[in-house]
């Protein structure tokens, strides 16, 4: 786990805001998704369950809100409202695409993903309370694609209104310090899945 990471999250986490620090699942990454859980920081952390084609996809989501829920970690379910529901979790929307949002409770904390200004119009207009912008710089998840820079992120995060602005791709404790004042949390897979080695 990248220490200098969880120090930022702690610093930039305020009472009654989103957690400041999001892991996002990965089935080739983060393989024991439970174990890296297990070792996050209470409060300060939330999950994007994205294990879309895993096997028992269903069963290790009702275990993982469950481990979560005890542990005060945030969960959203990726691109599923239906069974974002049935755990009684939050939704995250692809490319702040709305669908299926209607089916949860009106608590329910709704994300998004924004790769341009269209898609963070897009979260905004699904009631998204974070929009993860990305790629901000390059990153294993999408190697070789372009990136936007501290300039690009802080651009969009200007405009993210209602929506908290926060860093994805690339993330770790030296990359969030280059982005400021605008930058409200972030999302990681290694910085924060290191934990299960």
């Amino acid at each position: 786990m990248d220490i200098r990471l969880i120090a930022w999250g702690r610093r930039v986490k305020r009472g009654g805001a989103p957690p400041p620090l999001w892991l996002f699942s990965d089935p080739a990454r983060t393989p024991d998704l439970l174990a890296v859980v297990r070792a996050l920081p209470p409060r300060l952390c939330g999950v994007v369950f994205r294990h879309d084609a895993a096997p028992e996809r269903a069963a290790l989501g009702a275990q993982l809100a469950t481990l979560c829920r005890a542990r005060r970690i945030a969960l959203v379910v990726a691109g599923d409202a239906r069974l974002a529901a049935r755990l009684k979790a939050g939704v995250h929307l692809r490319g702040g695409r709305r669908a299926g949002v209607l089916l949860l409770p009106r608590h329910a904390l709704v994300t998004a993903s924004a790769h341009n200004l269209a898609q963070l119009r897009q979260a905004q207009k699904a009631g998204a309370r974070i929009a993860f912008i990305s790629p901000v710089f390059p990153t294993a998840s999408h190697p070789g694609a372009p990136v936007l820079g501290g300039p690009g992120f802080r651009n969009l995060a200007r405009r993210a209104g209602r929506a908290n602005p926060f860093a994805l791709g690339g993330i770790n404790g030296a990359s969030i310090r280059r982005l400021g004042k605008f930058c409200a949390g972030a999302g990681a897979i290694e910085a924060l899945a290191a934990v299960a080695t």
